[in-house]
């Protein structure tokens, strides 16, 4: 009988994501300040995955 082996799931760099989403802050000068917001949200979320990460919480 052929067992079928599920691949252990993939680590990834919890800080991968942080310096896209800070990059985009750059561009606020440039853009209305209600865009701002999502600006500073996706980059609250990134560190909120990457620090979760840590503990593996």
């Amino acid at each position: 009988m052929h067992e079928e082996t599920t691949p252990a799931p993939q680590e990834t760099d919890p800080r991968a994501g942080i310096d896209e989403a800070v990059a985009a802050l750059d561009e606020l000068g440039d853009l209305p300040l209600t865009e701002h917001v999502e600006r500073f949200d996706a980059v609250h979320t990134e560190l909120t995955v990457a620090l979760s990460s840590i503990d593996k919480v």
